[in-house]
């Protein structure tokens, strides 16, 4: 784990960033104390959502693909 102290920290915060987010832990240190670790993230869960999650909580209408079409159907006429 490498050590820096805070000024190092700030002037080259973004390049301590890339390395933490390579994995490394960075110990910032004050006066040659420790005060804080940067380090990264856990990886976020990259498979794709599943489809039909809520079917058992939501209901729709057997007629979605024609609810209100005729009210739409004045809109796109009179261009309100």
């Amino acid at each position: 784990m490498q050590t820096v102290n805070i000024h190092e920290a700030k002037t080259h915060l973004s390049r301590f960033v890339d390395q933490a987010a390579a994995g490394e832990e960075i110990l910032i240190a004050r006066a040659g104390k420790p005060i804080a670790r940067l380090v990264p993230l856990a990886p976020e869960n990259d498979k794709p959502r599943v489809l039909g999650l809520g079917r058992a909580r939501f209901t729709l209408p057997g007629n979605i693909s024609r609810l209100h079409e005729e009210a739409i159907q004045n809109m796109f006429e009179s261009g309100e």
